[in-house]
């Protein structure tokens, strides 16, 4: 990969803080209730939340572009899970959801999804590691 940005944060564990190399974030982290923590701080699972749905609805834009589809009135949200996992350690799920305007609705909509699934560098760094689930609202 011939790197075009690369991004750079530093973070001291959950209940510290999370700061980028331009200062644009600095943020204090905390484990959220669920978690046993109080809920003082935003958390990675948040922090990748965000940049998926950024990611994804970017991506879904540049198919739009390539298509020529109106993507405009789309938005994405991701819900990002952390629980237990067989190995007795954690493990990440995603689940996508994607509000599509009418005209996207049906198979054209899936079709616009599958693409962008495809293209979007985030569902690429999680294909075959982490399940992804796209629903449709």
């Amino acid at each position: 990969m011939d790197a075009l940005y690369t991004a750079v944060a530093t973070a001291n564990g959950r209940e510290g803080r999370a700061v980028s190399s331009d200062g644009q974030i600095d943020l204090p982290l905390g484990f959220p209730k669920a978690l046993g923590g109080n809920d003082q701080g935003t958390n990675p699972e948040q922090l990748f939340a965000a940049g998926y749905a950024a990611c994804f609805a970017s991506a879904m834009g540049a198919i739009g572009r390539q298509e020529k589809i109106d993507v405009k009135d789309a938005s994405v949200t991701a819900e990002v899970s952390i629980g237990k996992d067989t190995d007795g350690g954690f493990g990440l799920a995603v689940v996508m959801r994607v509000e599509l305007p009418d005209h996207l609705q049906g198979e054209a909509g899936r079709e616009l999804l599958e693409k962008t699934h495809a293209y979007c560098p985030y569902s690429k760094a999680t294909r075959g590691n982490i399940p992804v689930e796209i629903v449709i609202e």
